[in-house]
């Protein structure tokens, strides 16, 4: 699933090129934000722990 999404992404961008400006901007608004990128890590890194506890049992 993740990959079709990926490739419709990829696919709506070589289509219509100024998207391509508008998906940078969006990119760039969310990542100025430190809340946002820090709980992304805190999600990423959360569900990376909870793979590792249940291969440590």
């Amino acid at each position: 699933m993740r990959y079709i999404l990926m490739g419709v992404l990829l696919g709506l961008l070589l289509l219509f090129p100024q998207l391509r400006a508008v998906v940078a901007v969006i990119i760039a608004a969310l990542l100025s934000q430190p809340l946002i990128v820090a709980f992304g890590l805190g999600l990423v890194a959360g569900l990376r722990m909870r793979g590792m506890r249940r291969w440590a049992r």
